[in-house]
């Protein structure tokens, strides 16, 4: 994933047009101008003449901070990731085991479940089916069964067991009341003892 840079702009004396379109603080439109005059006027207001539209014909300059500019658009650049990571947790997830699973990797592939549930997460949880093994779906539904009986507290059944080709598969969401569990059996003691 590449990341696209912060834009630049050009600031004070280093915008080198000739004339520029002034917009002061408020948003108060101060006409066309020469740039010198633009900058002793940002100079006097004790803030930076900003050019905000480049490819403007003259280009647009602003009065502003362009300190506090800079940190509001890092802070609104952190915020859209975090919204996009977090709609990213909201996406499915997958885990894939064969018939063939022994005791402590489906145990550690429950576990994985787990985790990915207290993320947040849908899980699908497969198990792949290779040659002949498709004539024995029931050994498939004993490993989900036992996926689902295992994380009973943690999770909700989504969408029961069903074939997807060769693959038998379920769904499972976090559990909603799981949440009010989560806070601690300290806060069910107090309950209890008042």
């Amino acid at each position: 994933m590449s990341r696209i840079p912060p834009r630049e702009y050009r600031v004070n004396h280093r915008i080198r047009v000739p004339e520029v379109r002034l917009v002061d603080e408020r948003g108060e439109q101060l006409g066309v101008m020469q740039t010198r005059e633009a900058i002793e006027i940002a100079d006097e207001r004790g803030l930076d003449l900003v050019e905000v539209a480049p490819t403007a014909r003259p280009p647009v300059c602003r009065i502003m901070d362009y300190g506090k500019f800079k940190y509001d658009n890092t802070r609104k650049e952190r915020e859209a990731r975090k919204a996009r990571k977090a709609k990213a947790m909201q996406e499915q997830r997958e885990v894939r085991m064969k018939t063939r699973i022994g005791q402590h990797d489906l145990a550690a592939k429950t576990r994985l479940v787990k985790r990915l549930l207290g993320g947040g997460a849908k899980v699908k949880v497969s198990v792949m089916f290779r040659g002949r093994e498709i004539a024995h779906p029931e050994l498939g539904m004993q490993l989900l069964r036992t996926v689902a009986n295992d994380l009973v507290d943690e999770a909700l059944l989504e969408r029961p067991p069903a074939f997807e080709g060769r693959f038998l598969a379920m769904t499972l969401v976090p559990n909603p009341n799981m949440t009010e569990k989560s806070k601690g059996p300290s806060q069910e003691k107090e309950v209890a003892q008042t």
